[in-house]
């Protein structure tokens, strides 16, 4: 064999290991550890409130901690109303933070005359279990806050469930299985599990071209589908079980308060759009705020975020309580 066709086959040889390398990097090991990220990993993003109590916005409060369903303990706090409650708001924070964020919307229901409880979801903050789902099981952590304020605190109705992001997305999942949640004011969710992979993994694919512009424009399939299917499979639920607008549908006729920021591009306005259009109450409200940082709508645009929040209030009132199955 000549040194020409020598070199060429171990140049081939070479190029061939480099190929399969990348593909098993790639469609391997990347989504692999995006699944991580999605379940296990367990990060918290720093708030400027971390530090903070309800005491700090002029609420009473006790700390409190209850089961779920499925044996999870989970911590938080308790914060009643300074005179007769108007109701119970129960707050669901997003992926990677803990009740802190919820601290600045619970000052303000305060002083709406409603009751707080605020805890951390499953594997967040000082709560138990080992596995997160972007909303899915903790849709079980906001029934059994439900279930502890009326049951232990003896908590006033209604039952509004308040969430951010994750925990707008458990917050819908709870209210569609659970009769006792009279209304819920979902802020910055999307409409089923794969949409929310999918749409991830173009945002996640063009970040990484913006730095880099020589990386190769990888289609969704199987990247994608890989990081949907593994995930669903290491947090145990099915794909097609986790979908808002199902969820949307069994909680009609009740109201949903759905809140979008317009320049949201990890959940942008189309989704609340979306959910909006599936709800049959009469008192749904759908609000899009200024600004462009996901689930920040409190923060950027507080005036127009905080009328919304009363305006929808005022019709949530015992006598349109569901019928309940706790005392």
């Amino acid at each position: 064999m000549s040194a020409g066709r020598k070199i060429r086959k171990i140049v081939t040889w070479v190029l061939g290991i480099f190929l399969i390398l990348f593909l098993g990097f790639f469609y391997g090991v990347v989504p692999w550890f995006l699944t991580g990220i999605v379940t296990t990993s367990r990060f918290h993003f720093p708030d400027p409130n971390d530090k903070n109590t309800p005491k700090d916005f002029g609420m009473d409060f006790h700390p409190v901690e209850f089961p779920t369903s499925d044996g999870i303990l989970l911590k938080g706090w308790y914060a009643p109303a300074s005179g007769p409650a108007k109701g119970t708001i129960i707050y669901c924070h997003g992926q990677n933070r803990t009740r802190i964020e919820m601290l600045p919307y619970a000052a303000y229901a305060h002083t709406l005359g409603y009751n707080g409880l605020l805890f951390d979801l499953r594997h967040q903050g000082a709560s138990g279990g080992n596995m997160g789902s972007i909303g899915y099981w903790e849709r079980l952590d906001a029934e059994a806050a439900v279930h502890y304020a009326l049951s232990d605190e003896k908590a006033a109705r209604p039952v509004i469930l308040w969430g951010v992001s994750m925990g707008a997305a458990a917050a819908l999942m709870a209210a569609a299985d659970s009769p006792d949640v009279a209304a819920v004011i979902s802020d910055s969710t999307f409409p089923n599990y794969p949409e929310l992979i999918r749409h991830h993994y173009a945002l996640f694919l063009g970040i990484i071209r913006q730095h880099w512009w020589w990386f190769p424009a990888l289609p969704g399939f199987p990247l994608a589908d890989e990081v949907l299917y593994w995930s669903a499979w290491r947090a145990h639920f099915k794909p097609a079980d986790f979908d808002l607008e199902k969820a949307v549908l069994k909680i009609n006729p009740r109201p949903i308060l759905f809140i979008a920021v317009q320049g949201d591009a990890r959940m942008p306005p189309e989704y609340a759009k979306t959910l909006y259009a599936d709800s049959t109450s009469p008192l749904k409200k759908l609000v899009v705020l200024g600004g462009s940082r996901h689930g920040e709508g409190f923060k950027f645009a507080n005036k127009q975020y905080e009328e919304a929040v009363a305006q929808f209030l005022e019709n949530i009132t015992p006598e349109a309580q569901p019928k309940s199955s706790s005392p």
